[in-house]
């Protein structure tokens, strides 16, 4: 009983302190938290894709195995978590897929651009590029066109649209697009073409810097990879596990691995490339047709048209 005392109370230490960092942390105080906490982890349980639910179960079945091999009952809770977890951390899968609608946005923008230079006005325009609309924003496009075809204020169907595109990137074409659909001059497609040049340029850059933070996560992919393979041969030996199978070394064992997980959380958020705040006004919701509509208008400035 004497080691376990000092480990349980440099676990309580731990724990203390990361309570208290995040007790520091300014949050936004609701009523009745618990409920809505409740029912959020229920929906997102609910809306776990099957490949997700096909980790886990892996995972479980792992960690079972695990248990039954090593002895180690944190095996059950760690192959789980680790099948479902590492890959997504290790990768580089949301900046490829924001470069890839950055890539969309661009080709949706130049494709517009060529069909309001024939003559056609904006809302025939928008409802002729539908069809073509690559598939990283096929959605929002398809919703926008929706909009307008239900009768929609035009600025109010766009303002919608660079809600759901939730980009900076996105607000600077819905701009441009807002003040033609209020000038409903010509200039537009021109505007819209350097636009794309400098959506395109910007893409150009965010692929190098990817690039280059895509070699650290790949040292780390390596060093996982590697740990894994040494911790598994070692505990299939048996007399490295030993001490773990107590629990005071399963707590130590948790820490560790606790530590080793928050330095790769570290790390990947350093390697995340920061994002642009968006400058179109906040949205609210229109009770009388529950979709997003916004509250005002900030876009008062001519020179805004084709700045970037």
């Amino acid at each position: 009983m004497t080691p376990l005392v000092p480990g349980l109370a440099g676990v309580l230490v731990i724990g203390g302190l990361i309570a208290l960092l995040a007790g520091t942390r300014r949050r936004e105080v609701l009523a009745s938290t618990g409920p809505r906490r409740r029912s959020a982890l229920l929906s997102r349980a609910r809306s776990m894709s099957a490949r997700t639910r096909l980790l886990l179960a892996i995972g479980l079945g792992i960690g079972v195995v695990g248990w039954l091999v090593t002895g180690l009952a944190l095996a059950v809770v760690v192959a789980p978590i680790a099948v479902v977890g590492l890959p997504a951390m290790l990768s580089g899968s949301a900046a490829s897929a924001r470069i890839r609608r950055l890539e969309a946005m661009e080709e949706w923008t130049r494709s517009l651009g060529g069909v309001l230079s024939v003559g056609l006005g904006l809302e025939q325009a928008l409802t002729a590029t539908l069809h073509s609309t690559p598939a990283a924003i096929a959605p929002e496009v398809g919703r926008l066109v929706a909009r307008l075809r239900a009768r929609w204020d035009t600025e109010t169907a766009l303002r919608a649209f660079a809600d759901e595109l939730d980009d900076a990137t996105g607000d600077l074409i819905a701009a441009n697009l807002i003040l033609g659909a209020r000038r409903r001059g010509t200039g537009l497609a021109s505007v819209l073409e350097a636009l794309a040049e400098s959506v395109t340029a910007d893409v150009r850059a965010r692929r190098q810097v990817e690039a280059d933070r895509a070699k650290p996560r790949a040292s780390a992919r390596w060093v996982t990879v590697i740990t894994i393979v040494v911790l598994l041969m070692l505990a299939a030996s048996g007399s490295y596990v030993a001490p773990y199978r107590t629990p005071l070394g399963e707590v130590v064992l948790a820490v560790l691995l606790a530590s080793y997980v928050g330095a790769l959380i570290w790390m990947r958020r350093m390697s995340l490339p920061p994002v642009a705040p968006r400058f179109l006004a906040a949205s609210r919701t229109d009770p009388r047709l529950g979709d997003p509509r916004l509250a005002g208008s900030r876009l008062t400035d001519p020179g805004l048209t084709g700045a970037r």
